[in-house]
């Protein structure tokens, strides 16, 4: 079964606008639904394949960005979406694509990887699809040489990564958890994901530091280990680029119109106040005033702290939304999961990385905030009907294109085309004709 059939083919009256911005939407509505139809033949989970890259005369020319091609549903679907909703309009000749499958990895014994991260840092925009990381059944079962680590921790490093920015994704007319926009930072280095450790008995444990040009040890910490059994843990939280975080976390909240809030657990965990007094100097030196000026706060308001214990209550309660919060890595991680949650599912979050190159030019990479649906891919390749919810990797494509213009130039073709891509998307979910999440039994498939 395919993305778009039965009746997101019909024909849509078009709603004349009175500017040029309005006729370009509606020109852009009526073409996609009329790319719609099913086609006669197939479209396989394969890889990317070259046809329809070619410079077409009357196609958008896209700007150059990265696309990283994944596995699984995931894979299936966006070959449906570039196949049908965007070859047929857009000239993608500008983009570079790459196979990030396991077995690719594998096969090149991780050099695709290495080249993802090399094009994007050199294009600065990138969207990828849902990737999985092989555990030890899946290496089995494909045939891999070694269980890969993760892409993602990967592209954080290798783009200086600063921040994973998860929003909220809203339908007019449709009703999901949140009313208002919630906008989570998520602090991309650091913590748990890089730990070093060590399976351990009885025993004294030193953790030690070395200063950079120096040789005598500095002791961080010194305990004895009781246990017959323990694992010990080593981590460290990089704190240099929190200034960027709280530019760009203050920065959105202050153009949406949200209250900002900063969540910790620095009462218990001493080693966390740096990242909050970080971002409230950021905030009150550069932002408060423009946030009363703003009317988004009172005059003698003060930045708000939120311990992490409060946050996972307040995700549940506050949800006129309306708000935004900023983490280190981990609370990060946890806290937009439930975040997701109470938003209906993943598929109804952005997830978006922010990193920088050495010249403090922003580099960022678009994908949804779920995984490859595996299960439902199986489900496919029995013949059973499928529906798999395209908004979350729509918007990430949406946002990879918008910001590939907005760096290499092309603008005033691309957001048009965007802007008429996510409009048709959310009338025909408003209409019943969107995937059974949320339009019932009667969805499509």
């Amino acid at each position: 079964p395919s993305l778009a059939t039965g009746p997101i083919a019909a024909d849509v009256p078009s709603r004349e606008g009175t500017t040029m911005m309005h006729r370009l939407l509606s020109v852009t509505t009526n073409r996609l639904l009329a790319c719609a139809a099913p086609r006669a033949r197939g479209v396989g989970p394969h890889a990317l394949s070259a046809r329809g890259y070619a410079a077409s005369a009357g196609k958008i020319p896209a700007a150059p960005m990265v696309y990283v091609a994944g596995e699984e549903m995931t894979r299936y679907t966006m070959e449906l979406i570039l196949d049908r909703w965007v070859r047929p309009h857009v000239d993608t000749s500008a983009w570079e694509f790459f196979d990030l499958r396991a077995k690719n990895r594998d096969d090149t014994s991780d050099q695709v990887l290495r080249d993802v991260i090399d094009a994007g840092a050199r294009l600065k925009a990138i969207f990828k699809e849902p990737t999985i990381t092989p555990t030890a059944d899946q290496v089995k079962r494909l045939g891999l040489k070694k269980a890969w680590g993760s892409p993602n921790g990967a592209m954080r490093r290798g783009w200086n990564g600063i921040t994973i920015s998860r929003d909220t994704i809203h339908i007019d007319g449709v009703e999901l958890g949140y009313k208002k926009p919630v906008f989570f930072e998520r602090h991309a280095v650091g913590g748990e994901y890089s730990a070093g450790y060590k399976i351990v008995g009885r025993g004294k444990l030193t953790t030690t530091f070395v200063p950079e040009g120096e040789t005598e040890p500095v002791v961080v910490d010194e305990r004895d280990v009781v246990d017959n059994l323990n694992a010990v843990v080593t981590y460290h939280n990089p704190l240099d680029n929190v200034t960027q975080l709280a530019r760009i976390f203050f920065g959105r909240c202050l153009d949406a119109g949200i209250t900002p809030y900063v969540v910790t657990k620095k009462t218990v965990f001493k080693w966390q106040e740096p990242f909050w007094a970080t971002m409230k100097s950021v905030f009150d030196a550069e932002f408060k005033q423009k946030f009363v000026d703003a009317k988004i706060i009172a005059p003698d308001a003060e930045l708000v702290h939120l311990l992490s214990d409060a946050a996972t209550m307040k995700l549940v309660v506050w949800t006129d939304g309306g708000f935004g919060m900023a983490a280190h890595n981990y609370d990060g991680d946890v806290l937009t999961d439930e975040l997701a949650q109470v938003h209906m599912s993943p598929g109804f979050i952005t997830s978006n990385l922010v990193g920088v190159d050495e010249n403090g030019v922003l580099i960022k990479e678009f994908e949804a905030s779920h995984g490859t649906v595996t299960d439902m891919d199986e489900a496919r390749l029995r013949g059973e009907e499928t529906s798999l919810n395209p908004l979350g990797m729509v918007e990430g494509l949406i946002g990879a294109m918008n910001h590939a213009a907005d760096v290499h130039g092309g603008a005033n073709r691309v957001l048009p085309y965007t802007a008429g891509l996510r409009a048709t998307i959310h009338r025909l979910f408003r209409e019943g004709r969107g995937t059974r999440d949320l339009c019932g039994p009667g969805g499509l498939t």
